[in-house]
């Protein structure tokens, strides 16, 4: 083996955290963008019970699987839990956050300050390309079961599965 690993040094590793149900176009830039910042990048699909999703959290995985194949450098898996321990367990120092707007800001600071706070993780904040600051997995959602056009949003594999769920609904 050769590399930062064989030769004894840390590998720079961070998490992107996210429900991804589904996976949008302005996910797939933030995890793109922090897979050239960082040796490895753990994209955790956060389970939530009280929420159903239009996805079952295994079909999640196996989509972001297909979508971040390319990287090279990204892992997929869920976790149930708060982040910061899924952090500790792994030894991961910072996470990844996309914001499309100054209300995602204000939310995204205090959940950063609260867990730092609780375990020293630090959190980066990347700015959403403009391309896809309107966007949400909500929104793409909810246009796609409407009959609207998606294909822009999100990556073929997504858009596929997209519109065979809604055509089961």
């Amino acid at each position: 083996m050769t590399g930062p690993e064989s030769e004894g040094l840390q590998l720079r590793r961070a998490v992107c955290p996210g429900s991804y149900d589904p996976v949008t176009n302005g996910h797939l830039d933030i995890i793109s963008r922090a897979s050239k910042l960082y040796d490895a990048v753990h994209v955790v699909v956060m389970i939530n019970q009280s929420k159903q999703g239009l996805f079952t959290v295994d079909e999640r995985i196996d989509l972001l699987r297909q979508v971040t194949a390319a990287y090279g450098n990204v892992q997929v898996e869920p976790f149930h839990g708060l982040l910061v321990d899924y952090c500790k367990q792994r030894d991961i120092p910072a996470i990844v956050k996309g914001l499309r707007a100054v209300s995602d800001f204000d939310y995204e600071l205090q959940m950063a300050q609260m867990n730092n706070g609780l375990s020293g993780v630090e959190t980066l904040f990347v700015p959403t390309n403009p391309t896809y600051s309107f966007l949400s997995s909500s929104l793409v959602k909810e246009v796609a079961a409407w009959g609207g056009d998606v294909s822009h949003l999100v990556p073929p594999e997504v858009l596929d599965a997209l519109t065979k769920r809604l055509a089961k609904d």
